[in-house]
Formats: structure tokens, C-alpha cells, sequence
């Protein structure tokens, strides 16, 4: 059976901020220059991880045990 899951705004902005960050953090050359670490910040980094644990509780509550 499907069912629709709400997700708020604040959640899909949090998924948006993360998807900036899959392929340039990635690969060295996902930038023109430079390296991954010449555009993320410590903060940035930390930010991301933060909005990753958000987001995975939020899916763990929805999976089966």
C-alpha cells in the first residue's frame, strides 16, 4: 500500500541545501578551480551533517522494525 508522507518545508529546504553539496564536495573537480575545501566551510560541513541526522530521523520513523 502507498501513502502520501507530508514533509515540511523546512525539511525539503534542509534536503535542497544538501543536494548543493553532492557532487562538487565529491569530486576535486567540481569546481572550475581550486578544491572542495577552498568553497566548504568547517561550519558548513557542520551544518550539513546536522541537517542529515534531521532528515534520517525523520525517515526512521517511517520504516518498519
Amino acid at each position: 500500500m502507498r501513502e502520501k508522507i507530508e514533509v515540511s518545508d523546512s525539511l525539503l529546504d534542509k534536503g535542497k541545501k544538501l543536494d548543493r553539496f553532492y557532487i562538487p564536495a565529491r569530486y576535486p573537480n567540481g569546481w572550475a578551480e581550486g578544491f572542495p575545501a577552498e568553497y566548504i566551510s568547517k561550519e558548513d560541513a557542520q551544518n550539513a551533517i546536522s541537517d542529515c541526522e534531521e532528515i534520517l530521523r525523520f525517515c526512521e520513523g517511517f520504516l518498519v522494525k
